[in-house]
């Protein structure tokens, strides 16, 4: 722009300021009409909603929440919306689009096409729904929603339709909310003529208002007393008072290190965040029901979809560190920015969220719910202990080495809730509640880590026993795939497992993956079409979807119970770990990816955990001193011993602040 001013002078704008002028002009003229259509398309690979056409607008957070309620029934509902759908049925069209991107037995696609205002559903005939199920919600859910235009409604209400009938419940039909009738044509999306004439009028003016402006520099510059030469001139500055503009849009660059930095420290405090809010909604949940506490769900799960976007930059920083600075700093930049949404949306809900719970209000209640919690987790952590000590003869030590001091933790951590419950008590005596509501609230999040604890390690124990129980039935596969052969690298790894599986003490889930591999190996020996082959390959890809599942659920708990000195390296492995898992559900090999990268997040969490420091847990320490590390470890208290609770960044630590 400079360049054209000075080579056109500042009396006039110039042929080349006329025709950038000209065509921005163009964009205000009307457009020809197009016909528009959708052929069968790829669908998100980022979630579950597929909007072409912009029809869910602000309430996309609770479509997402709605889709998350039912994949917790193991169901996942797709749902994409179009202008049309081609001149096909919709039927057609919602096959052939779930065909197209592989959708398994349990998942169900809902194609809407907002402007014929039709739908279609698209179920595998073993999707465990029956067909006169999905007329049901059909016509019960989905078709009023759309018939009022409410088009978030109507994958609302499919979602909830779906987990009624898996529930045995009736359908209930959606609360409706109209909207646009046609909102593929509203001019509200880039690509529509009518949005860009306001965004090219708005350009338009403010090339007019640079030319002028440029124009009175030069004619200002002409009145200026020319300085002499020797005279000192001061640099010129920009202070931070100065006004909106070009100059103060001229700001260095933070550091890529330190953006590095800073996007790592984003990933934390927000997965932290998210962790917290979603604990103390299940609270929530029990204590009010969940029609209360619905908004607080969506904006958990609004939260935790932006979460893991950005875990999922982070993971694709760390795959191709090669990248150049430019894509480095976009994706950093974004990480921090879906981290920033993350948060902004759980604050706008925290004095929302304490008005619904009224801590301090029914802290005599949440007290009671506390104290039988604790009472029943007590002989809970007895039964994971003694599971554990009865493998000690069977196992080695690295097959419990995972979970072998979880019930110890889980100890120090009920001992923490019950000083918590003992000073809630002294509060309500004293009558300060504002006391009883801080440490009551401590009390649920130490209660809920020791329910973690001792769940993951029965859960180890029960797997170990059966992967030894699977023992045997994967040595007899492997025999069967051997066929008889006694030389080869196959059968020298058979040989060595045959000799690991008959010892006193084993590791049974190694040995049980290690049979799996020397079998693998004997059936790439064997021609395609052996009658064995195919039912012992799909023997093994349970087998290793179970080890998967057992691995991620293993490095999950461990980095919720420690996640006060872990860091987003192993955050970054896990919900990639859990990426995969879900998609290993569509395509078995993701699996073996999906244990990889949860064995990578929990040896990275037990390295940052081995750096923070555990010497409140030595022999020595006093039970007193080991229940506040094990707090400030698991992260229930923040810095300042305060309870983290629902919200992000700017309110997590608000308990403790004096009402106004």
């Amino acid at each position: 722009m400079t360049r054209l001013l000075r080579r056109y002078g500042p009396g006039a704008p110039g042929p080349a300021i006329v025709g950038a002028l000209f065509a921005l002009c163009v964009l205000l003229l009307p457009a020809p009409s197009v016909a528009r259509a959708e052929t069968p398309l790829d669908l998100d690979a980022t979630g579950h909603i597929t909007d072409t056409v912009g029809a869910l607008g602000r309430r996309r957070p609770q479509v997402e929440a709605a889709l998350a309620r039912l994949a917790g029934r193991d169901v996942q509902l797709y749902v994409t919306y179009v202008h049309d759908f081609s001149g096909r049925t919709g039927r057609e069209w919602a096959d052939a689009t779930a065909d197209r991107n592989g959708l398994g037995p349990h998942d169900v696609l809902l194609a809407v096409a907002t402007s014929p205002r039709r739908f279609a559903v698209s179920a595998a005939q073993d999707s465990g729904f029956r067909a006169d199920q999905l007329r049901q919600v059909a016509t019960v859910a989905i078709a009023p929603a759309l018939k009022a235009h409410d088009w978030a409604g109507a994958a609302i209400g499919a979602a909830d339709g779906y987990r009624s009938v898996l529930a045995g419940q009736a359908v209930r039909p959606p609360v409706i909310v109209p909207g646009s009738s046609d909102p593929g044509g509203s001019g509200l999306l880039p690509g529509d003529r009518r949005f860009w004439a306001p965004v090219a009028t708005g350009a338009l003016l403010c090339l007019a208002g640079l030319l002028l402006r440029r124009q009175r520099r030069r004619r200002a510059r002409r009145r200026v007393t020319v300085v002499p030469f020797r005279t000192p001139v001061a640099p010129v500055t920009v202070s931070a008072s100065t006004e909106p503009g070009l100059a103060r849009m001229a700001q260095p660059l933070t550091p890529l290190p330190d953006l590095e930095t800073e996007a790592s420290l984003n990933l934390v405090a927000t997965d932290d965040a998210v962790r917290t809010s979603a604990e103390e909604l299940s609270f929530a949940v029990a204590q009010l029901g969940e029609a209360a506490t619905l908004p607080f769900a969506e904006a958990v799960g609004y939260a935790r979809s932006e979460l893991a976007a950005a875990f999922r930059l982070r993971q694709r920083l760390d795959d191709a560190p090669a990248h150049d600075d430019d894509f480095r700093r976009h994706a950093l930049d974004e990480i921090c920015s879906r981290c920033t949404s993350a948060n902004r949306r759980l604050d706008a809900e925290a004095a929302a969220f304490d008005r619904l719970r009224a801590l301090k209000a029914n802290a005599a209640v949440v007290l009671a719910r506390a104290e039988d919690a604790a009472r029943a987790l007590e002989p809970r952590i007895d039964t994971a202990e003694n599971a554990l000590f009865a493998l000690r003869r069977r196992c080695t030590e690295d097959a419990l080495a995972p979970v072998w001091r979880y019930p110890a933790e889980a100890r120090d951590r009920l001992a923490f809730a019950g000083a918590a419950l003992e000073d809630a008590h002294t509060g309500l005596a004293e009558g300060d509640r504002d006391r009883a509501a801080v440490s009551v609230r401590a009390a649920e999040a130490a209660l809920s880590q020791v329910r973690t604890l001792a769940a993951a390690a029965l859960r180890h124990a029960h797997e170990l026993n059966g992967s030894a129980r699977r023992l045997a039935a994967a040595l007899a596969d492997a025999e069967a795939a051997a066929a008889g052969r006694t030389e080869g690298a196959a059968f020298d790894l058979l040989t060595a497992v045959r000799r690991e599986a008959a010892c006193e003490r084993t590791d049974p889930r190694a040995v049980l993956r290690r049979i799996d591999e020397a079998a693998a190996a004997f059936d790439d020996l064997l021609p395609p079409d052996d009658p064995g082959r195919a039912a012992r390959s799909h023997a093994r890809t349970g087998r290793a979807l179970l080890a998967a599942r057992a691995r991620v659920s293993g490095a999950r708990d461990f980095i919720t119970t420690h996640r006060g000195a872990v860091g987003a390296r192993a955050r970054t492995r896990l919900a990639e770990a859990e990426r995969h898992l879900a998609l290993a559900r569509r395509d078995a090999t993701e699996a073996t990816r999906a244990e990889t990268l949860a064995l990578q997040a929990r040896t990275a969490a037990e390295r940052d955990v081995g750096v923070y420091g555990v010497a409140h847990s030595a022999p020595d320490t006093t039970r007193p001193a080991r229940a506040l590390g094990g707090a400030l470890l698991g992260g229930i208290v923040l810095a300042g011993l305060l309870p983290a609770t629902f919200g992000g960044g700017a309110t997590r630590g608000r308990l403790a602040a004096p009402e106004r």
